[in-house]
């Protein structure tokens, strides 16, 4: 069995050579001067454009484990700032119908990427019909992007435990108070849950775990760095296992 290593997301940031931050150049302020107009008009999508650098992958400088790598992006993604680093696409799909939405990645090690929820929400119910599922970060100022796929499952409730009890006081009764994915007539419904909640929780100096809230765990079958390149010639490389179990597997995609 492998080894577990979590890498916890406040960790020290170690910066190698061949994944050097890139230096900013403004390609934000690019986009938002293209999406400004005086004139009122419509922006034009198609004339939405950036150039992206020279600097990409080269296979001899990067590690053979893929969990490595990503601590690397990882660490360097909170280093230089990124709004969110840790803000990934979780995509299901049920009956061949997809959805994606964000949500924050809580730890991640050689095991999988963890992330917390409502059990009863939409996203935990396709997960249960169909626990095959994807990630997908966006690191828009290093240009970078990494996508992952393989199978989900739930964390421990020892886990679960831990991590709700680091929460801060008001997450820990949001949890309660909210019956996520859920219709609800208006807003001031939901703030009256929240008193409720509040009334009946708030004085305790440990709130217990919703029975119906906890955490996700995807195991990885397949990763993949993509690099932003000029030209459109971007660098994709992906690590993949066969059958999702024994030794990754190192691969260059085409753009």
């Amino acid at each position: 069995m492998m080894k577990s290593r979590a890498y916890a997301l406040a960790g020290t940031v170690a910066l190698s050579a061949s994944l050097r931050i890139l230096p900013w150049r403004g390609q934000t302020q690019n986009n938002r001067a293209l999406c400004a107009s005086s004139s009122g008009a419509s922006t034009n999508v198609a004339d939405l454009r950036v150039s992206y650098s020279k600097q990409g992958l080269e296979e001899q400088s990067l590690s053979a484990d893929p969990m490595a790598m990503f601590r690397s992006w990882f660490d360097e993604a909170c280093a230089a700032k990124v709004l969110e680093p840790n803000a990934m696409c979780l995509s299901t799909c049920s009956e061949n119908k997809p959805s994606a939405r964000f949500v924050l990645l809580k730890n991640y090690d050689e095991q999988g990427f963890v992330w917390y929820t409502n059990y009863n929400s939409r996203k935990a119910q396709e997960l249960t019909s169909n626990p095959n599922a994807a990630l997908t970060f966006w690191w828009g100022d290093l240009e970078r992007s990494v996508r992952i796929e393989g199978h989900v499952v739930k964390v421990s409730d020892q886990e679960s435990d831990a991590y709700f009890n680091s929460r801060p006081k008001g997450s820990q009764l949001g949890a309660w108070t909210s019956n996520q994915s859920s219709e609800i007539e208006d807003r001031a419904a939901l703030e009256k849950q929240e008193v409720d909640i509040t009334a009946k929780y708030g004085a305790l100096e440990k709130i217990p775990r919703p029975p119906h809230w906890g955490g996700f765990r995807l195991v990885p079958s397949r990763i993949e760095f993509w690099k932003g390149r000029e030209s459109r010639l971007h660098d994709r490389i992906t690590f993949e296992r066969e059958g999702g179990e024994g030794p990754w597997v190192r691969k260059r995609l085409q753009p």
